[in-house]
């Protein structure tokens, strides 16, 4: 068992009268957590954190983070607002220093980032076109084409401003496929898209991993589509409560603490066959083409 997957260690000392104190790992216990020992680094992979710990304005918002994303895996991390999961995407985009630990990342390694929040002065003309151009070395070919990879070309000489949210979050996704990452970083990917978009976009993130062997890390607090497209799921709430597959997390006690007991249906909700697909607007068409062996679209 690796140290993601292993609970928290506590220290043996007790609580006065030998009372229980309640922690935010969800265990009553008289003590306080030692940090884990780290797995060590996997040499395959595109980034690692290991004992990653940041303190703000005197709390803790992450203790002892361990994380490692590999080429051809979807790995999402999951938790309630306030978890720390922004935090972390920061530090390993190297916007902010951790108080504690360390970030690994090959030279190999190139990232796309999908930020969660994306606000658009409407006063300000600007196309797709002109939008994507800022700061890419790009030709407008290469516009076109990451724009149509991400299932939003008809945008191209679109105001940026007049976008709805489905599409602005693929022309942010052809943004970072631009840069021709093997990384793919993508915070809240569906914030501000409806229910049907939100399966959409992720069907077709799982579509960019198989076709270029990304890494994929994604950040949500949604579970119903994220539980059953990820190969590994990362339960954090601080520090890491669980991890493993999604069947297992959704088993986990702490999953279930934070979650509620219903959470683990949320894993067989997109578990299944469409015989249709959605447009950017989330209307229903056809299905073109077969979805790939092996893979739910």
């Amino acid at each position: 068992m690796s140290a993601l997957d292993s609970p928290l260690k506590p220290s043996p000392d007790a609580t006065p009268h030998g009372e229980a104190a309640a922690c935010s790992c969800g265990h009553r216990h008289g003590h306080a957590h030692l940090p884990p020992a780290s797995d060590p680094l996997k040499t395959d992979a595109l980034i690692s954190a290991r004992g990653l710990s940041m303190m703000r304005a005197g709390r803790e918002v992450l203790s002892n983070v361990d994380l490692d994303v590999r080429p051809g895996e979807i790995v999402t991390l999951i938790g309630p607002n306030g978890a720390g999961k922004t935090t972390l995407v920061r530090l390993l985009l190297g916007i902010e220093q951790p108080t504690r630990g360390r970030i690994v990342k090959p030279v190999r390694t190139r990232i796309g980032y999908v930020p969660q929040r994306f606000d658009v002065d409407s006063t300000i003309p600007m196309t797709v076109a002109s939008f994507l151009a800022l700061g890419a070395d790009a030709s407008a070919n290469d516009i076109k084409a990451a724009l149509d990879e991400a299932g939003a070309l008809r945008t191209l000489n679109q105001q940026l401003s007049k976008l709805s949210g489905g599409e602005t979050q693929r022309v942010l996704i052809a943004r970072a496929l631009l840069r021709r990452p093997n990384l793919l970083i993508l915070d809240e990917p569906a914030s501000g898209v409806d229910f049907t978009g939100e399966a959409d976009l992720y069907d077709l993130i799982d579509r960019l991993r198989d076709k270029h062997n990304l890494g994929v890390l994604l950040i949500s607090h949604d579970l119903h589509v994220v539980m059953a497209r990820s190969d590994r799921v990362i339960c954090l709430n601080g520090h890491v409560c669980c991890s493993g597959k999604p069947e297992d997390v959704s088993q986990h006690a702490a999953y279930v603490r934070i979650f509620g007991p219903h959470a683990a249906t949320a894993l067989g909700v997109y578990r299944h066959h469409h015989d249709h697909q959605h447009d950017l607007t989330g209307e229903t068409k056809p299905l073109v083409e077969a979805a790939a062996p092996g893979r739910g679209s």
